[in-house]
């Protein structure tokens, strides 16, 4: 007999508006107290130091964290200049000192070569594996870590105040970057040193401000909005994907981990419709319907239709 899983069944996005000095895994088990969640992980950490929003996923939205997690991501931050720290923010060491403020023609002036596609190191205070130990790990422990640039996507990057030594940006982009490296950048490429003093995510795809919740961290806290109030939809990160209707027993057929063949007129019309142009050397992603409920996440490849992640909703 199968063992019974603990807690709620809850399915579907929450998203956190977190505070400093909070990590990512404290939100989760926050809510997993107070909902008493079957099934909870995040799209996405914040480090302690940087607050913003922080998506939830509850239940069978767990299995899209990954569409999460490839969304455009909003950052405002404050960069200060003069010294380099070791974790390239306000937490490490000071590494370097430098006295040259930049001025805000010369930033303005250099914001242009970091849009686009570029090549960013990462900081040695991250969370990517090396022979399999966190990077942090080794940092941590005095060990040397080497880690390759990587090609991140920066939308967009503005200046958006000067004062002193800090400057206050902000930043649309692409999955992977890192603001702390961003920041780390900008201050060498104008001839000085710095560090991000401040950061704040203010955007994650379809998740901001306007629909996420607070939430107290004091030891008794117990006090949250109603769940049908804050609960977004699984689909909410799947909005930019293709959407497939299907009749009751192709859903069925779905459910029971079976592929469709699309091969009629109106089965490929109805891909068609979706936005999907039958093609084997092209597969698609696509979020599969029942009645408007998310049966499956499927691939399209060609006129076939194989379910990825079957969703129990």
């Amino acid at each position: 007999m199968a063992r019974r899983k603990k807690g709620i069944p809850i399915h579907g996005w929450i998203a956190v508006d977190k505070p400093l000095g909070v990590t990512s895994t404290q939100v989760v088990g926050k809510l997993r107290w107070l909902l008493n969640a079957q099934k909870i992980g995040h799209g996405g950490t914040l480090d302690p130091l940087a607050s913003g929003i922080l998506p939830i996923a509850l239940g069978e939205a767990t299995k899209t964290i990954a569409f999460c997690m490839d969304h455009t991501k909003t950052y405002s931050f404050t960069v200060r200049f003069g010294e380099q720290r070791s974790t390239d923010d306000a937490e490490g060491e000071v590494i370097a000192t430098s006295d040259i403020r930049p001025t805000e023609d010369a930033i303005r002036a250099i914001l242009p070569r970091f849009i686009g596609t570029i090549d960013q190191l990462p900081p040695r205070f991250s969370a990517l594996k090396i022979d399999g130990q966190r990077a942090y790990d080794l940092a941590r422990a005095g060990e040397d870590v080497d880690l390759a640039p990587r090609a991140v996507r920066i939308d967009s990057l503005e200046l958006l105040a000067l004062r002193g030594d800090e400057a206050d940006f902000r930043c649309v982009c692409g999955k992977g970057t890192y603001i702390r490296s961003l920041g780390r950048d900008l201050a060498l490429e104008l001839g000085s040193v710095g560090y991000i003093s401040a950061l704040r995510r203010d955007q994650v795809g379809p998740f901001t401000v306007n629909n996420a919740i607070s939430l107290d961290f004091s030891a008794d806290s117990s006090q949250i909005p109603p769940l049908e109030d804050m609960l977004l939809p699984v689909q909410t990160v799947l909005d930019d994907i293709p959407a497939l209707d299907l009749n009751e027993r192709e859903a069925a057929r779905l459910k029971n981990g079976q592929v469709l063949s699309f091969i009629s007129r109106p089965d490929v019309d109805r891909l068609h419709r979706a936005g999907v142009v039958p093609d084997k050397s092209n597969p698609v992603t696509a979020l599969a319907l029942f009645n408007g409920t998310p049966v499956a996440l499927v691939n399209i490849d060609g006129i076939d239709i194989q379910p990825l992640r079957v969703l129990n909703l």
